[in-house]
């Protein structure tokens, strides 16, 4: 196995829970040719003194003069980043943990498939006591990434941003993540993006953990942030599938990409309503009617939803 790769990894620091053990899990790695990039978002945290305990030249630690905050934590992101000169970029949450063998599968991924912009691994979905809860799916080796793109919208593809090894270069060329609200769907589009016309390369060991708890993202943030985040997201995936000048295989699964893209977006749109209604009942109904051209929805849509709901709650009876 080659010791010639350079990596590096992002952290975008804002909670110290769990920080600690994951700059561990980091530190630990098999493969130690690397830099840790740590950049602190202004957090009330005692971010700095815990840094301050390690004596190892890797880390490269940053503090912004303010608070990025949630809804542009893209931008935190991208900062780390800037400041990547490895050959291979891996952005970490500050609560997640990579196992000590973590880079160096990725290192036989790459040896096998050479040449892509983007790597991906299997997932262990750990608690807030690192005990595995679950595994992510398994994913095949390689996939164009039409193919990439049809599996995601059909809700057989399981990821998470630091399950992704993106070459440096490509990410800088292309301005760095994605940047959505909360960095909702950023993970997908960006993958997507680096994949481009070279496909992905996914290894079925699971050796990124990430942490479930009521402190990511995922378990917090704005209704409509997240909707906002959807509807840009549909925006650029209407325009990718402009492009006619695809492979074969591509051209196969076109027609279902289609036909996911129209079912997902229904998807997304009931999904929206019913969490509206579910958080704020009927002021919920209300703002959804109101907003209806903002949330691009019709009213078809939220008295489909209704229904819908009506009708499995007769069925439950």
């Amino acid at each position: 196995m080659s010791n010639d790769i350079f990596f590096t990894i992002g952290i975008p620091a804002y909670k110290i829970k769990f920080l600690k053990e994951c700059i561990d899990s980091i530190l630990s790695q098999t493969y130690q040719n690397f830099e840790l990039i740590i950049v602190n978002d202004y957090s009330p945290d005692s971010i700095k003194e815990l840094i301050d305990t390690y004596n190892d030249e890797r880390i490269q630690y940053y503090e912004n003069e303010r608070n990025i905050g949630a809804e542009n934590v893209i931008e935190n992101w991208n900062k780390c980043l800037n400041y990547a000169k490895g050959d291979y970029f891996v952005l970490m949450g500050d609560d997640d943990k990579m196992d000590v063998n973590y880079l160096e599968e990725f290192i036989l991924l790459m040896e096998k498939y050479p040449g892509l912009d983007v790597y991906h691994c299997r997932s262990k979905i750990i608690d807030e006591n690192s005990n595995v809860l679950r595994f992510s799916l398994s994913n095949p080796e390689y996939e164009s990434t039409y193919n990439f793109i049809w599996h995601c919208l059909m809700s057989k593809r399981e990821q998470y941003i630091s399950d992704f090894v993106y070459k440096t270069s490509k990410l800088k060329e292309m301005n760095g993540f994605y940047k959505l609200p909360l960095a909702w769907i950023s993970d997908y589009v960006t993958a997507f993006i680096a994949s481009g016309d070279k496909g992905i390369a996914h290894t079925y060991k699971p050796v990124f953990n990430y942490r479930t708890s009521s402190y990511n993202i995922t378990s917090t943030g704005s209704i409509d942030l997240k909707r906002k985040a959807v509807i840009g997201f549909e925006n650029w995936l209407t325009e990718f599938i402009k492009n006619d000048d695809v492979c074969y295989e591509d051209k196969v699964i076109y027609p279902a990409l289609l036909e996911a893209i129209e079912k997902a977006s229904l998807d997304y749109k009931c999904q929206f309503i019913r969490q509206k209604i579910v958080a704020s009942g009927f002021s919920g109904f209300i703002s959804c009617l109101k907003h209806r051209k903002q949330y691009l929805i019709k009213t078809s849509d939220i008295f489909g939803t209704l229904l819908t709901g009506f009708s499995n709650k007769l069925l439950k009876i």
